[in-house]
């Protein structure tokens, strides 16, 4: 109740937000998933908010791509526990924003990087979606930099996992799919609420 009004062009609460980046490679969603987990989300009839510091303005904005709503730079971080507090779910790595959205009391969908342990420092007390390799070879090493190449536990998520994630939480869409498109699988009638 003490957090700022959202940013302009939000709309209603129930959207979902992509935080890509992280102060610590390993962790991060790669770019290129985190723009195709955009694409999906959005041709499955979800807003999506894509957020990032200063420095990393950039990256959301070719995250964000040209259906996503770019917030970089824009939230510092009473802002983005408003953007949090609305959201329907985050969609995020290992690092500060789910840990935020976990004390606000929203659901994660965790894109996990085993460089650390997930039960020490995975989304506490919220319904949670873990996906990522969680045996991958940097499990338990505390890399700060992928050592493998191609950071394969997490760029080998594909973006419709997300979505059902996004699904298996009870976020629904803000408005239908079209008809046929790409990657969207109907959901039955009768889900229950995220909550």
């Amino acid at each position: 109740d003490r957090v700022p009004p959202t940013p302009a062009g939000l709309g209603d609460p129930g959207y979902l937000v992509l935080h890509p980046g992280s102060a610590v490679p390993s962790r991060a969603v790669p770019p290129d998933l985190a723009a195709r987990i955009v694409r999906t989300l959005t041709a499955a009839g979800h807003r999506v908010a894509v957020t990032g510091g200063p420095d990393e303005t950039a990256l959301t904005a070719r995250v964000a791509g040209d259906t996503g709503i770019d917030l970089g730079g824009r939230t510092g971080l009473a802002d983005l526990a408003a953007v949090l507090a609305h959201a329907g779910a985050l969609v995020v790595g290992n690092t500060g924003p789910a840990h935020l959205a976990a004390a606000l009391g929203v659901p994660v969908v965790s894109l996990f990087a085993p460089t650390v342990p997930y039960g020490q420092w995975g989304p506490y007390r919220v319904p949670t979606v873990r996906l990522g390799d969680a045996a991958a070879p940097c499990r338990d090493t505390r890399a700060t930099v992928c050592p493998v190449p191609g950071h394969p536990c997490l760029s080998a998520v594909e973006p419709g996992r997300v979505l059902d994630a996004v699904r298996l939480l009870g976020v629904p869409a803000d408005v239908p799919p079209p008809v046929g498109a790409v990657g969207v699988t109907p959901v039955p009638a009768g889900r229950g609420s995220r909550r």
